[in-house]
């Protein structure tokens, strides 16, 4: 079975990774659910400062998946958010190509309903790309995307903890105006939100750079192909490299894509549905839909009670009966548990997607493999039943005081900082 962290969190496989720690699925021994969990990798001061401040963000909204808990444990720390399984957009992109413009409006309406909540508490996400945009399991219905990992995000108004001549996101995804070192704002978010809306729409990486050098010599171009003229022009209102002629709001360009949908055609007759499935794939041996399975799922689930302060009810002494006189035991018959393959379903994809190379477009990434999750025993201790003699322990010399680790110190300290810097502003 995987590690148990903090006495409720068992670590299962790895499903993520990223600049500042890895994305576990783990099984909640308490809610009994699985749950997403970033435990942090480094524990230099800045990585600690953005991690506190991603764990305090606490924002409700269906198309955000923001942190939920967190938990420390000796020299690590994590937080849980919910497991979304249906990928990134980027594996959508891989299995289907350019999308259909039509369902891509739906999943920008969401993504801009999404950022507008983001952006009313005050923060700049920073890192908006395909992905950071998990898809939920919805098979051939309508799509539901959740904005994701707020990392290096931040509140306008805090204090940067970079350089201010250092820029921190994705390549390809900066606005104009943070490559000269302008301060984080919401405009900054719009102009990724629009890079993206053109990765659905032709399928491959845009080229920021050449956008904004053609939009800066001859102005707004047409409609590249395959994309209607009305979704163009509010793409075209996010990428404005001026963001004094960008949208201001994503509110307002939710608006505009509102208009802009009753002006586009009916689907193709031959356009195919575009199935969201899961990604994750199956549970590791020793796991099942409701949790842990054998034996180790008794302990797990003994140090999630030890941890709320429940424990098991003692079981009386049995009687003592004279002894039998000793006689010849057959052996006891030797058993084997019978593990039969787990069930787990096949998808069928559709064929590779061919089209031409389109303008302004770069060539994706490969994705990277997920790996398989450490194991760790479990040790049994005795069980002091009532009324039954057991002799005293040797004597021992007491051991050193336990001793605070470092990370955990800077944890302290880094909450210890947010909580004075807010302090001081009210």
């Amino acid at each position: 079975m995987g590690e148990v962290f903090a006495g409720r969190y068992e670590l299962v496989d790895p499903i993520g990774r990223g600049g500042a720690g890895a994305v576990w699925r783990a099984w909640d021994h308490r809610r009994r659910r699985y749950v997403a969990a970033k435990v942090l990798l480094q524990s230099d001061a800045h990585t600690l400062l953005r991690f506190v401040r991603e764990q305090a963000l606490r924002i409700d909204h269906p198309h955000v998946l923001a942190p939920a808990s967190w938990a420390a444990d000796d020299d690590k720390v994590l937080f849980t958010m919910d497991l979304v399984a249906g990928g990134s957009l980027a594996h959508v992109i891989g299995d289907y190509g350019p999308l259909p413009p039509r369902f891509v409006c739906v999943l920008l309406d969401q993504l801009l309903s999404g950022l507008a909540t983001v952006h009313a508490e005050g923060v700049v996400h920073r890192d908006i790309k395909p992905a950071n945009i998990l898809m939920d399991v919805t098979g051939t219905g309508r799509p539901h995307l959740r904005l994701s990992d707020f990392g290096i995000s931040m509140r306008k108004g805090e204090p940067r903890l970079t350089e201010t001549n250092y820029v921190v996101g994705t390549p390809g995804y900066f606005a104009p105006e943070q490559l000269l070192g302008a301060e984080p704002d919401f405009t900054a978010d719009l102009f990724a939100v629009g890079l993206v809306a053109l990765y659905l729409l032709q399928g491959r990486r845009p080229d920021s750079q050449a956008l904004v050098e053609h939009f800066r010599t001859y102005g707004t171009p047409g409609a590249p192909e395959g994309i209607p003229e009305p979704l163009w022009q509010v793409i075209a209102g996010l990428l404005q490299p001026d963001p004094q002629a960008r949208f201001r709001t994503a509110t307002g360009a939710r608006k505009a894509l509102t208009a802009a949908v009753e002006m586009l055609p009916g689907p193709s007759p031959d356009e195919q549905p575009v199935e969201i499935f899961d990604q994750l794939g199956p549970l590791p041996q020793g796991f099942g839909p409701e949790g842990p399975t054998g034996p180790s799922d008794a302990v797990a689930s003994g140090a999630s009670q030890a941890a709320q302060g429940q424990f098991p009810a003692v079981v009386p002494p049995t009687p003592p009966t004279a002894p039998a006189p000793p006689q010849q035991q057959p052996p006891e018959p030797q058993y084997q548990a019978q593990h039969g393959p787990s069930e787990t379903g096949s998808f069928h994809l559709p064929p590779p997607v061919t089209h031409p190379t389109p303008s302004f477009a770069q060539t994706p990434t490969a994705g990277v493999p997920h790996g398989q999750a450490p194991t760790y025993p479990y040790t049994a201790h005795p069980v002091q039943v009532p009324g039954q003699h057991t002799p005293p322990a040797p004597a021992r010399r007491p051991g050193p005081p336990p001793k605070v680790t470092i990370p955990v110190l800077l944890l302290a300290l880094a909450c210890f900082a947010v909580g004075f810097w807010a302090l001081s502003q009210t």
